[in-house]
């Protein structure tokens, strides 16, 4: 029986290599967003998108990440470098390990800004359509996304608000 779990164990983990992970995030994440931009109002939004169900998986794959890294002997030390200069960030970079994680976050920062955007919209009845552009904006380019929102909202709840 040890053998043939050890066995089984082996064969995930052969599986879920870095890049099958990638490809499986990338995929992964677009059912949620495709919600998020056509069906904001829905129940499966509500309960799947806007949840804490997408970041439960998105922290499930970082600590499978985590223990893979921890197993082949990573420097998880090293990731502080990202905080000496640019150079040193892109030295972490050429790291699938890091790079991997990185994605991850990224993921996942994202579609919670996502999210955020349509519940906040939500709650000033903004059109689903005016609030189309500034998420799907936010998919590829968080931060730019957000920017736009932030300027529709302005007109919708009728005041500037910077602590929201």
């Amino acid at each position: 029986f040890n053998i043939l779990y050890f066995f089984m164990i082996e064969q995930i983990s052969a599986f879920f290599s870095i890049e099958m992970i990638y490809l499986w995030l990338n995929i992964g994440v677009l059912p949620f967003w495709f919600i998020l931009i056509f069906f904001p109002q829905s129940n499966i939004c509500r309960y799947l998108v806007t949840s804490i169900f997408p970041y439960l998986i998105f922290g499930s794959v970082y600590i499978y990440l985590l223990f893979l890294f921890y197993k082949t002997d990573y420097n998880f030390i090293n990731n502080f470098n990202l905080y000496l200069g640019l150079d040193e960030l892109n030295n972490l970079f050429n790291d699938n390990s890091f790079l991997i994680s990185f994605w991850v976050h990224f993921l996942a920062i994202n579609l919670f800004c996502g999210s955020w955007l349509v519940r906040d919209s939500q709650k000033f009845a903004i059109s689903k359509i005016i609030v189309f552009f500034p998420l799907a904006i936010t998919y590829f380019i968080g931060p730019l996304g957000l920017f736009m929102y932030w300027f529709i909202r302005i007109f919708f709840a009728k005041r500037i608000s910077l602590y929201d």
